[in-house]
């Protein structure tokens, strides 16, 4: 479900929450809503407050640890191709080829990881030419110490690249737990329904509780949002690697 979707209901559920504890205020006798039930009331809430503010925490700073470190993912893979392509070019004519198939394999492999952006038509797929650009290097004939050293380096990026590209591939689309998204909505809910019920409601009082509930929906659709690191608003840019690498100079120039 996209986050702005997903934040829209979670919105829905924690004001409707609020509107029926204002509901339910009209109906209940005072007495129910003083004394002793009063600061039970407080309590309750005080307990579920926390427990929220625990999750809500652990929810935040576990999104964000993952989008940063496949952000670091998505950098490194970068650096490793560019390097790559060097090493290519200082080995000589005959990696030419070589340099020619990895610049032909970023588009699909961007396509592989994004897969929001891949074409309706295709099929993602977790690998593309990079197989091949990989076997190519392996067959290479060094002629000399110097490039049986660039061969041996080539090797171990294309592997890198590889392994980084399944990795990548192979990360969910929604790291979110959603069992603990429901029950932060279920809570928070409660939350804002025992607000309304304790005061009587009014303009500075429905205001207060609108803003406070917006809020509350904004911090879940960052989560979610960060838990989404190749889709929606906040996704990470992909320029870097489809751009990675400039066009070959066309032949007998």
């Amino acid at each position: 479900m996209p986050a702005l979707v997903a934040a829209s209901v979670a919105f829905v559920l924690i004001f409707g929450s609020t509107l029926f504890g204002m509901f339910i205020r009209s109906r209940v006798p005072d007495h129910h809503l003083a004394g002793d039930s009063k600061d039970v009331i407080r309590l309750a809430t005080a307990l579920i407050a926390t427990m929220s503010a625990v999750v809500l925490a652990l929810l935040f700073a576990s999104t964000r640890a993952s989008f940063e470190q496949t952000s670091a993912t998505v950098t490194r893979l970068t650096a490793d191709i560019i390097e790559l392509d060097h090493v290519l070019d200082d080995y000589g004519p005959e990696a030419a080829p070589l340099r020619k198939a990895l610049r032909e394999s970023i588009v699909p492999m961007v396509d592989s990881i994004w897969r929001a952006e891949a074409a309706p038509t295709k099929v993602a797929r977790p690998y593309g030419r990079n197989e091949s650009i990989l076997y190519g290097i392996r067959i290479l004939v060094p002629q000399n110490p110097v490039q049986a050293s660039l061969q041996a380096r080539a090797l171990q990026l294309g592997t890198d690249v590889s392994q980084t590209r399944l990795i990548l591939f192979t990360q969910p689309a929604d790291s979110v737990s959603r069992p603990f998204m429901t029950a932060l909505v279920l809570w928070l809910s409660f939350i804002f329904g025992s607000f309304a019920v304790s005061a009587p409601p009014n303009r500075t009082i429905v205001t207060v509780l609108f803003v406070c509930v917006f809020s509350a929906s904004a911090a879940i659709f960052l989560i979610l949002e960060l838990g989404q690191p190749f889709d929606g608003l906040m996704q990470i840019p992909n320029i870097g690697l489809r751009d990675a690498l400039a066009p070959l100079p066309a032949a007998g120039r």
